[in-house]
């Protein structure tokens, strides 16, 4: 299995040298966001595939442009979800560009017709470019649910977020219920109070269980973290990596295990 992190994962060093550090620590991927606001910490785009390429670090998934205050407009009949939806389209060609695997997109807000058929729009673009969406279960449940009931398409998939698993409606079963839609992972921890984007030592998620489901799952997946040291910043930025990459060594070998029984 790929082992990736995000390209920015909480230390604002000089991108060329976190990229490098970032290879030699293990990871042979990353996950990254190409809106324009992250420029100061990660490069434009542009920068941030050369200094990917330079390391030969592959690409898994681009996280679509967004501003959480912002998202529940693309349920409405408006510029601002106009905006939204053009945004979502422009990500997804990116995707296409560059090589992502799949564009991840967060839904809030109520979900309705209008941004169903926003989706339908944005996903015959998919299609024809042969890119698929993946929509992460973020805080807002039923907009992910409904909008998997409501809207059909191959490439409608599925992003499951292990530490909003762990704080947001841990009762539901996000992998069991949408396995067969799973192409990506964003791994991180929490305590269970809120969504802290740490490592294990610092979280109380069951890793042995989700290891069992993940042994399951149809489709080829990268050990991708999206780590955010803010909450707790002992650790250097290579003493993060090296735990990361631990982390995913010791989360592989619980897959394999479950795979071969």
């Amino acid at each position: 299995m790929e082992r990736g992190i995000c390209f920015y994962f909480g230390y604002k060093t000089n991108p060329k040298e976190r990229a490098k550090d970032i290879k030699n620590a293990g990871f042979t991927c990353v996950i990254t966001n190409a809106d324009k606001k992250f420029n100061h910490q990660n490069g434009s785009i542009k920068a941030q595939i050369k200094n990917f390429k330079k390391n030969n670090l592959k690409l898994s998934s681009l996280h679509m442009r967004y501003n959480s205050k912002e998202l529940p407009s693309f349920w409405e009949d408006c510029k601002l979800g106009n905006k939204l939806e053009k945004n979502l389209i422009k990500d997804v060609k990116l995707a296409k560009k560059y090589g992502f695997k799949c564009v991840v997109v967060h839904l809030k807000g109520n979900p309705n017709e209008i941004g169903y058929n926003r989706l339908r729009r944005v996903l015959k673009v998919c299609e024809k470019l042969n890119i698929p969406l993946a929509i992460e279960n973020t805080s807002n449940k039923d907009a992910f649910v409904e909008t998997f009931k409501n809207v059909k398409s191959d490439y409608l998939k599925f992003c499951y977020d292990t530490g909003h698993g762990n704080v947001f409606n841990p009762e539901y079963d996000y992998l069991s219920t949408y396995l067969d839609k799973l192409i990506c992972l964003h791994i991180h921890s929490n305590d269970g109070s809120s969504d802290q984007h740490t490592l294990n030592k610092y979280g109380n998620i069951n890793w042995d269980e989700i290891a069992k489901k993940l042994a399951k799952c149809p489709n080829e997946l990268n050990l991708d973290y999206e780590i955010l040291m803010v909450y707790r910043k002992n650790e250097t930025s290579n003493e993060v990596l090296a735990e990361t990459i631990k982390q995913a060594n010791e989360l592989e070998k619980l897959i394999k295990k479950y795979k071969a029984n």
